[in-house]
């Protein structure tokens, strides 16, 4: 019964910037890492960022210095602060939560995003 649900997601020229946002719902006791994951049409489905419980944050190195991976535990928010947005960032953007029990991954529906030149 684990639903993630995200928001933010839409049309932005390059250079603007986009906030994403995710709200976890289910056995949040046992929620532990939240991040994004994104996949552009023809690519394989990689990682953006995630947040660790402690606040550890991990970046791919194509968004370090331009996006930033924040959490709220007490409302079981995760976001993504996408600045200097590039046309390479264009995907679909998944919301991701691991738990402290099987299957341990769950994922939200995806919400779009567009970078236009």
């Amino acid at each position: 019964q684990v639903q993630l649900v995200e928001s933010g997601g839409g049309l932005v020229q390059a250079g603007g910037s986009l906030r994403l946002s995710c709200a976890a719902s289910g056995p949040i006791f046992l929620l532990r890492t939240m991040g994004w994951y994104r996949q552009a049409p023809g690519k394989q489905r990689e990682l953006v960022a995630n947040i660790a419980n402690g606040g550890v944050a991990n970046y791919a190195d194509s968004v370090k210095g331009r996006f930033t991976i924040s959490r709220d535990n007490a409302k079981n928010m995760v976001y993504l602060q996408m600045n200097s947005l590039k046309a390479e960032d264009t995907a679909v953007y998944y919301c991701n939560a691991n738990f402290r029990a099987p299957p341990y991954d769950y994922w939200g529906q995806g919400t779009q995003v567009t970078v236009s030149s």
